[in-house]
């Protein structure tokens, strides 16, 4: 962050200065995750209120604290925190004229395209980009935060979980390039429908100034239709006829994929180091933005190469000892992303002779649709020919049912929860098995993969 005396704080958000204070960190939340020199945020909430963390964090290295009642640092007191973050974030963005802001979102993708784009950036300039999926009203002001005198790129990552949502986040941090990677189902159950998730979405294009990029993904009909909202200019990525284009996509045995980027008539080949079925779309989107901002393309095409996962629980890919091998893709899930982790799970298992098995949980927030969403899951884990089909507690068993609908040669077993699930686990895989662990956030199955990889084994993440 800019230094900043407590009292111009005050001034920027509005509020009241409680004591003095220079504070030169970025801002945070969470007292285990410092920032030194920062601003501690202080949100009271139903069950855990920040300001009783106010000392905790002031030993964390907080030297000051946003909230709205005075604490035992010097705080700044405003009526509502989270507005005040924001204000603060949009006077750090003002103040730094030659950061280059780069957003992005979509219904998947995000994290894994902001983690190849804040690699490809940092190769040309100081990055900062989004931690974790910090894409909210509060993450996205937490990330500016960070930002320095020193930054020159800096990567946002936008979710949104309503209309006028992104809208907002736009105005704590304007982009000059903002992408949208594509329109599926996850959060279908606050929004309704693909097209209400694509007005959404469509927020962060319309965000543009006419000299900024939008960059849309060209084989998504409702992400292509977004160019008419935008007076800036358009980019596309996706298969043969995107301005930045894939082609010849081939996998290697353990699922990584390699292609011909071709851009403005000219091409180069990519190796990826990731895991996944979906990562060669991911990594065109981030060479589209990265291309917007004037990388040239050998550059990314060889950085794109270099890039390792820098988020956990994201296709991770172990190897235990006794060579057993376990995708560990448990960070989230929605019926698009399912499939895909699916696909990379059946491709591992046609290529190496392994034995396939899927562990799967809930997919959250699907609203009306969601049992006939799990039904059609199990249904694709069938149709890809997944060997072995393990369902987490009640809420999945619409995915075994669809699985057993679909009268294929696997086999299906319902667990009670992880504890279950682990124990059938421990006692029926072995070294010439490939495991897929996979649910949305709220499952928590990563400690399933944890079980399955003991931390002297978990070093060998891609193999």
């Amino acid at each position: 962050m800019i230094e900043m005396t407590l009292a111009e704080v005050a001034d920027v958000v509005g509020g009241t200065a409680h004591g003095d204070a220079v504070v030169t960190g970025g801002a945070f939340l969470d007292t285990r995750t410092p920032e030194p020199g920062g601003l501690f945020v202080a949100l009271a909430g139903d069950r855990v209120d920040g300001h009783d963390f106010a000392a905790a964090a002031g030993e964390a290295g907080a030297v000051a604290v946003l909230g709205s009642r005075p604490t035992d640092l010097p705080t700044v007191v405003v009526g509502d925190v989270t507005l005040a973050l924001g204000l603060l974030a949009r006077h750090v963005v003002d103040r730094l004229p030659d950061v280059v802001v780069l957003a992005m979102t979509g219904s998947q993708g995000k994290t894994g395209t902001k983690d190849y784009l804040a690699h490809l950036l940092a190769e040309s300039g100081p990055t900062v980009a989004t931690r974790g999926n910090f894409n909210n009203e509060l993450g996205v002001p937490l990330t500016v935060l960070r930002a320095t005198s020193e930054t020159r790129f800096l990567v946002v990552e936008m979710g949104a979980r309503g209309v006028g949502h992104i809208a907002r986040l736009c105005e704590i941090a304007p982009p000059h390039v903002a992408a949208v990677l594509n329109v599926g189902t996850a959060h279908i159950g606050e929004f309704g429908s693909r097209e209400a998730i694509a007005e959404a979405k469509g927020e962060i294009v319309e965000a543009l100034a006419g000299d900024g990029t939008a960059v849309l993904n060209a084989d998504d009909d409702l992400v292509r239709a977004m160019a008419a909202r935008t007076s800036a200019g358009v980019t596309t990525f996706g298969l043969d006829g995107a301005d930045v284009a894939v082609s010849e996509v081939t996998t290697d045995e353990i699922g990584r994929q390699s292609f011909e980027l071709v851009h403005r008539g000219s091409g180069a080949t990519v190796h990826l180091a990731q895991v996944g079925a979906f990562q060669w779309r991911n990594a065109a989107a981030a060479a589209a933005m990265a291309l917007a901002v004037g990388l040239d393309l050998d550059t990314v095409a060889d950085a794109l190469g270099d890039a390792e996962p820098a988020s956990r629980w994201r296709m991770e890919v172990g190897e235990r000892a006794d060579g057993l091998v376990v995708l560990n893709d448990s960070y989230n899930a929605n019926p698009e992303s399912v499939r895909a982790a699916l696909d990379t799970l059946a491709g591992i298992g046609a290529r190496t002779g392994r034995r396939t098995v899927a562990v799967l949980g809930e997919m959250l927030e699907l609203g009306d649709g969601a049992r006939a969403a799990h039904h059609d899951v199990g249904a694709y884990a069938a149709e890809v020919g997944v060997d072995v089909l393990v369902t987490v507690g009640p809420a999945a068993d619409p995915i075994r049912e669809g699985h057993d609908a679909a009268r294929s040669g696997g086999v299906s077993i319902p667990t009670a929860g992880r504890d279950a699930a682990v124990d059938w686990l421990r006692h029926n895989v072995s070294a010439a098995d490939v495991v897929l662990v996979k649910a949305s956030r709220g499952a928590a199955l990563e400690l399933i993969a944890e079980e399955l990889l003991p931390p002297e084994d978990e070093g060998s993440r891609t193999r």
